[in-house]
């Protein structure tokens, strides 16, 4: 496997897609582009992580620069778009992105060809969180789930230590008692993007499931972190976002939330990664006797049925194998001594971070290996009950959006449709076809995802931009000039970290 990652990565190295300046295509004054129905005199950009350009981990100076609202500006500022600002990244001197002092904010993800594997860039993040008290045309923040834009004192630094701000907001607020809304409002929007929403399921679904669901719960205030919002409190308040972005007769664009099936962080790590000989697979049968022995036990007292007998039985053979994890969803057996194991199948999603922890030992003990004798806790994987949740969420919170929009006669980009077009491969108008296995030799030219495996490099935000440009085009008949994202840069390699 390591000889395997370390051809891809110089073969990525060789390709010499670092990260440069933007060189934005289509920056000229043309007769035959129009604003049509539009004005773009004033853009504002509402939304999360997906919005202010976070990439390979992390908000970064470079990062920021490909947001794709600042893609979106250059080609307004052709039929008479304004001014465009993004919260002030100058201090990140080196590109480092990440948050001085505040754990859990790396730097950002690079592909180290030496050891075969993204991984922090060397150094220490310059970024502070200094407050910039402006509001700007970026009003992405990441992390923001669609209750927080509406949350006064989200950017109050002193509310950081209780999990009631934002690191990135305390950065952009105007105030320690604005809200993330009303700064945006305060710009007096003539158009506006509107990317709201999919961390209300995206937290749980990078957790493993570990949140809770909380439909039938109308207090967000009792929402923990990686909980999944109810759709009813999704669409209260996706209302009045929309609500407020229009009352000034701003026209705008709204994007729905793209499905986790569609994205590396859940479809780069098989289930099934686990290699093994005849003698290692037989050694460790040996081991879960006693466990596939119990289950045998509990179906004869009817505590269980044979199916599930069969589900959770741990067989390893020659070859690979499936790893092991941990399903809260199967009967309780503690009272026999038995925890709830079974191996993966395909219908399970095991996260991106698995991919370093699978096959790694406990305390160095050679009888305790992640994801083989040890099982995967349940923060590693998706199972189908939870994969049901999401995409269940996922539905409401689109069907929100859409009804929203058409009520009030708004542009819909629909980026779930187009990113799940990326499982295939999405064919652009230049003729590339792109998709989402940044892993592979044969399509590392043509990877929209960054590094994280969630949010997409520059040519992925380029494309959102485009497609945006799309719906812009035909929704208020505009003749605004495209963009390509063959034309922006990869992800970063270096020789070594």
């Amino acid at each position: 496997m390591k000889k395997r990652n370390t051809i891809i990565y110089l073969a990525i190295l060789a390709a010499g897609f670092a990260a440069c300046e933007p060189e934005f295509e289509n920056e000229l004054s043309n007769a035959d582009f129009s604003a049509g129905e539009a004005d773009f005199s004033t853009y504002v950009a509402i939304g999360n992580s997906l919005t202010a350009g976070y990439m390979d981990g992390t908000m970064s100076r470079i990062g920021q620069t490909y947001s794709f609202p600042n893609i979106l500006a250059q080609q307004f500022k052709v039929v008479g778009g304004g001014n465009f600002t993004q919260p002030s990244y100058a201090e990140d001197v080196n590109n480092l992105g990440g948050i001085n002092g505040l754990p859990g904010f790396p730097t950002r993800l690079i592909l180290d060809a030496s050891v075969s594997k993204p991984e922090p860039i060397a150094g220490t993040s310059t970024v502070t969180l200094t407050a910039q008290q402006s509001a700007f045309n970026n009003m992405g923040v990441p992390g923001a789930k669609s209750f927080h834009f509406l949350a006064a004192g989200y950017g109050n630094a002193a509310g950081l230590a209780a999990g009631m701000a934002n690191p990135y907001y305390v950065r952009m607020a105007t105030s320690a008692t604005s809200t993330v809304l009303g700064d945006a409002l305060s710009l007096n929007p003539t158009f506006f993007t509107d990317w709201v929403g999919d961390m209300d399921v995206l937290a749980y679904a990078t957790s493993g499931g570990v949140g809770v669901d909380r439909t039938g719960n109308m207090n967000p205030a009792t929402y923990g972190s990686n909980d999944i919002t109810d759709p009813t409190v999704f669409a209260n308040v996706y209302s009045t976002i929309v609500n407020g972005l229009t009352a000034g007769g701003a026209k705008g664009v709204v994007c729905t939330i793209p499905n986790v099936t569609s994205i590396p962080y859940f479809t780069t790590v098989p289930y099934n990664p686990v290699a093994l000989d005849a003698a290692t697979a037989t050694a460790l049968n040996a081991g879960f006797a006693q466990y596939n022995g119990g289950l045998q036990v509990a179906r004869a007292a009817n505590l269980i049925s044979a199916e599930e007998v069969t589900r959770r039985t741990i067989n390893f053979a020659a070859g690979n194998n499936a790893v092991t994890i941990v399903d809260e969803s199967l009967t309780n057996l503690s009272a026999l001594g038995l925890p709830s194991y079974r191996q993966a199948t395909a219908s399970d999603l095991i996260v991106l971070p698995a991919s370093s922890f699978i096959g790694t030992r406990v305390n160095d003990n050679a009888q305790m290996i992640n994801g083989v004798s040890v099982p995967l806790a349940d923060q590693w994987v998706l199972i189908p009950s939870e994969i049901t949740l999401i995409n269940n969420a996922t539905t409401n919170f689109n069907n929100s959006i859409k009804s929203i929009a058409a009520a009030k006669n708004l542009a819909v980009a629909d980026m779930n449709a187009i990113l799940n077009t990326l499982v295939s491969g999405l064919r652009t108008d230049d003729g590339q076809i792109y998709t989402a296995n940044y892993f592979s030799v044969s399509t590392v030219n043509t990877v929209l995802f960054s590094l994280d495996g969630v949010h997409p490099n520059a040519r992925g935000y380029a494309l959102v931009a485009n497609e945006i440009i799309k719906v812009i085009n035909e929704h208020y008949k505009a003749k605004l000039p495209a963009v390509t994202a063959g034309y922006y840069p990869g992800a970063t390699v270096l020789p070594t970290n």
